[in-house]
C-alpha cells in the first residue's frame, strides 16, 4: 500500500520566505555570539562582518540560482548529487541536518543563559527542555503556521534592532550613557581599530561567520515556496542590507556607547549594554528580544533540517520513515527525530554550562562553511557544463561569473584554515573530519547500493521513489 502524501505542502508565500531568511540570519550568532568576536578582534570585527557577509551573499546567490532553476525538496544536497557525485550530496545533506542541531544547541544555550538576566539561580538545562518542546510541538503543525509564526518571531527581531539602533544613536548624540565616555571615536581610541592585530581580526571569522548561519534555509524552504521563481530571489536580494543593518550598524552602535573591552560574554551585548549605562526597563526589554531571536532561530533550524531529511528519504539517502508526513504536509518524523537529537543539548547543559558555547559554535562554523563550500561547488560545476544558450535562460544567474565563484570557493577554504589557528576552534576540525569519515564509511557500506536503486526506480519512472512536491 503506497504511503499516504509523500508531497510537502506548498503554503509559504513571498511574506514568509523573506522573513524566514531574516530569521535564521538574526540569531544567537549575533545576539550572542558577537561578544566573543569583539573580544578577540575588537572594532575591526566591522570589516570581518562586511567580508563574510559579501561571501555568504555569493553563496546564497549560487544557491538562489539553482533553487529557482529547479526547486526540490533536499534543495542544496540534490543538487550536490547531480552536479558533484552522489557521495558529495549525501555528505551535504547530512552535515547540514548536523549543522542544524548543532546551531539548535547552540541556540538554546543562549536562551538558557538569557533567562539568567531574570532567573540567575534556575539551571539552564531546565530552559533547554522547555524549549525544545515547545518549538518541537510548533513545527508539527502546518507549514503555514510555521511560516507566520516565524514571520512574527523576525518582526520583532527587525523592529527592536532598528530600536535599538535608534536608541544607541539618541544615546550618542545627548550624551546618556553613565560612567562610559561614548563616541564614535571608541572604534579607535582603544588600542586603535585593529587592537587584537591582524592575528585577532583574522580569528574572528571562526565565530563570524557562524553568525551567518542558517541564511542557507532559503533554498530549502524553495520547495515549498507557492512562487520559488518570485520568492527567492527578493529573499536572496535582501542580504546585503541585512548584513549592514543587523550586523555592522548595529555592533557599530554598540561599540561607540561603550569601549569594546567592557563587553564581556556573560549574556547578550545588547541587554549587558543597556544595563550598564543604567537603563534597566531597555536592557529587559531587550532581553525579550533575544529570547524571541533565539526561539526563532530554532524554529528556522528544526524546519530545513526536517526538510533537508525528507528530500534525502526521497534519494533514498535516509530512512525511509522520515518520508512520512501528516495530513497538513508536515514531514512530521524529521521534527520528532530532530528535537531528541536536541536533546543533547539538556546533557551538556547540564554537564558544562559555562564551556558548550564556544565548543558548539566552532563545530556548527565547520559545519556551515562546508555546505556553503558544496554549494558554490555545485553551482560552479553546474554552470561549466552549461552551453551558452542554456546559461542565458537562467532566471535568477548568480554575478560575477566565474571569478566571483571562485574567490569565494578561496575565501571558504580560508575559514577552515583559520579553524586550526587556535587551540578553542580546532576541535571542529577533528570533530568535523571524524564526521565526515564516518559518513563516508556508511555510505560505502550501507547507503550506496539503497541510493543507486532509488536513481534507477526514478529513470523508470516508479513513482513511489520519484514524486514530485504538489503545486
Amino acid at each position: 500500500m503506497k504511503e499516504r502524501t509523500a508531497a510537502l505542502s506548498r503554503g509559504l508565500n513571498a511574506r514568509h520566505i523573506r522573513f524566514i531568511a531574516l530569521g535564521s540570519a538574526i540569531g544567537t550568532g549575533l545576539f550572542y555570539g558577537s561578544s566573543e568576536s569583539i573580544s578577540q578582534a575588537g572594532p575591526s570585527v566591522l570589516l570581518a562582518y562586511l567580508i563574510g557577509g559579501a561571501a555568504v551573499f555569493m553563496v546564497l546567490r549560487a544557491l538562489g540560482e539553482m533553487a529557482v532553476d529547479d526547486p526540490v525538496p533536499g534543495s542544496f544536497g540534490e543538487y550536490a548529487s547531480r552536479h558533484l557525485g552522489r557521495l558529495p550530496g549525501f555528505l551535504t545533506g547530512w552535515t547540514y541536518t548536523f549543522e542544524m542541531i548543532i546551531v539548535c544547541i547552540a541556540d538554546v544555550t543562549a536562551l538558557a543563559v538569557y533567562m539568567g538576566f531574570w532567573f540567575p539561580d534556575v539551571p539552564r538545562w531546565i530552559w533547554v527542555l522547555a524549549t525544545l518542546f515547545i518549538i518541537g510541538a510548533a513545527n508539527l503543525l502546518s507549514v503555514k503556521v510555521f511560516g507566520e509564526l516565524e514571520f512574527w518571531f523576525s518582526i520583532a527581531k527587525v523592529a527592536a534592532i532598528i530600536a535599538m539602533i535608534l536608541g544607541g544613536i539618541a544615546l550618542l548624540v545627548f550624551g546618556f550613557t553613565g560612567d562610559h565616555e561614548a563616541g564614535v571615536s571608541n572604534l579607535w581610541s582603544h588600542g586603535g581599530f585593529f587592537p587584537m592585530g591582524v592575528e585577532g581580526f583574522v580569528l574572528s571569522f571562526a565565530v563570524v561567520m557562524f553568525a551567518f548561519g542558517g541564511t542557507e534555509i532559503i533554498g530549502v524552504s524553495a520547495g515549498e515556496a507557492e512562487e520559488p521563481h518570485k520568492t527567492i530571489p527578493r529573499a536572496v536580494n535582501t542580504v546585503p542590507v541585512r548584513v549592514l543593518l543587523f550586523h555592522v550598524l548595529t555592533l557599530a552602535v554598540i561599540m561607540s556607547i561603550a569601549p569594546w573591552q567592557s563587553i564581556g560574554s556573560s549574556g547578550s551585548p545588547f541587554v549587558q549594554i543597556f544595563e550598564g549605562i543604567g537603563l534597566s526597563s531597555a536592557a529587559a526589554v531587550l532581553n525579550v528580544v533575544v529570547i524571541t531571536a533565539a526561539l526563532s532561530a530554532i524554529n528556522s533550524d528544526i524546519f530545513g533540517a526536517g526538510r533537508m531529511l525528507y528530500g534525502m528519504a526521497q534519494r533514498g539517502q535516509a530512512p525511509q520513515a522520515m518520508r512520512r508526513v501528516s495530513r497538513n504536509g508536515v514531514p512530521w518524523m524529521t521534527v520528532v527525530i530532530m528535537t531528541a537529537a536536541l536533546l543533547v543539548g539538556v546533557v551538556l547543559n547540564y554537564a558544562m554550562p559555562e564551556s558548550v558555547f564556544a565548543i558548539i559554535a566552532s563545530i556548527a562554523t565547520f559545519a556551515t562553511v562546508w555546505v556553503w563550500l558544496m554549494i558554490v561547488l555545485s553551482q560552479y560545476r553546474a554552470r561549466r557544463t552549461m552551453n551558452a544558450d542554456r546559461a542565458a535562460s537562467l532566471r535568477f544567474p548568480a554575478p560575477l561569473w566565474p571569478y566571483g565563484q571562485i574567490i569565494t570557493i578561496t575565501f571558504l577554504i580560508f575559514v577552515f584554515v583559520v579553524l586550526a589557528f587556535s587551540a578553542e576552534t580546532r576541535i571542529a576540525l577533528y570533530v568535523g573530519a571524524v564526521w565526515l569519515g564516518l559518513l563516508s564509511v556508511l555510505y560505502l557500506l550501507r547507503v550506496r547500493k539503497n541510493a543507486e536503486g532509488y536513481e534507477t526506480a526514478g529513470e523508470h519512472g516508479i513513482e513511489a521513489h520519484s514524486e514530485v512536491p504538489a503545486r
